[in-house]
């Protein structure tokens, strides 16, 4: 009887903490809820539910989770009669490819230096990126403008590419995967007459790849939805991220937006789900101290 009661109590308690993981994430997953209604509602049923926002009359706003009458003419219209959407979907991914193969290309090979090898100073100039890194864009901005200025590369995309391209993020994240790796393996492989460039390539990537795709994930994440930096310097509109596209479609175009919302958030729900495990262990190896 005493073991009947347990196992009651113990099940009674395992569904209640289910129930309050689930309520916070049921909170969290509900604005997607609403933009993925809203991309199949047509414009005079978003209209009805909207109205208060057109009209700013001062009442509530009423929404469904099932339309009324689903329609994928959004879609239709976005994907077969929106050339421009297409132009900035291209840019985007132009821009954040560059700037991710820019940073395996720069900041691996930096991280791996500032891990493996001791020298003088090198403490202090890592210590200066992780200050680097905690600088927002507003505080970079101006010098960043001027470089470019003088560089003439305002109004390219290469104006977004290279500052991004010498980010200190990646380093920091990649370094805590490097850092985790025991330094006897290095030892052993030097004293098998290994070089250094061996060891960086069948050592030092495969171990430390966890670091290194977190880094690439969050990358991504972050430059698939940049604004600041195209905002600041590019000009053409043809040369924009998809990411300033939403903000050209106003309120009469709610469910064009919709849509337009859903299709760009794949790409991003795309690349955290299959790299989310690398992304878990990168912030932990982000933690290990010296």
């Amino acid at each position: 009887m005493k073991k009947k009661i347990y196992e009651a109590a113990k099940s009674l308690q395992r569904a209640f903490t289910i129930f309050l993981l689930l309520l916070p994430g049921f909170f969290v997953f509900f604005p997607i809820i609403i933009l993925i209604t809203g991309s199949v509602m047509d414009q005079y049923e978003i209209k009805e539910y909207l109205n208060p926002i057109f009209t700013e009359a001062f009442d509530f706003i009423t929404w469904k989770i099932m339309p009324d009458y689903p329609s994928f003419a959004n879609y239709g219209k976005l994907l077969f009669m929106t050339p421009q959407f297409f132009v900035l979907f291209w840019n985007s991914i132009r821009m954040t490819a560059c700037i991710l193969a820019g940073q395996l290309f720069v900041g691996v090979p930096a991280a791996w230096a500032f891990a493996v090898y001791r020298v003088r100073g090198s403490r202090m100039l890592f210590a200066l990126y992780v200050i680097l890194m905690l600088l927002p864009f507003q505080v970079t901005m101006l010098s960043s403008y001027l470089v470019l200025n003088r560089l003439s590369l305002l109004n390219t995309q290469q104006a977004i590419i290279m500052p991004a391209v010498f980010s200190t993020f990646p380093i920091f994240l990649t370094y805590g995967g490097f850092r985790g790796i025991p330094s006897q393996l290095f030892e052993a492989a030097r004293v098998d007459g290994a070089s250094e460039r061996t060891i960086f390539l069948k050592i030092g990537i495969p171990l430390g790849k966890s670091g290194l795709l977190s880094a690439m994930v969050l990358g991504f994440l972050e430059y698939w939805n940049m604004m600041e930096q195209p905002m600041a310097f590019l000009d053409d509109k043809a040369l924009w991220p998809l990411s300033l596209y939403l903000p050209e479609i106003n309120w009469a175009q709610a469910g064009f937006a919709f849509c337009a919302s859903v299709i760009t958030l794949i790409p991003a729900v795309f690349v955290f789900t299959f790299g989310q495990d690398y992304l878990e262990q990168g912030i932990i190896y982000s933690g290990l101290k010296e």
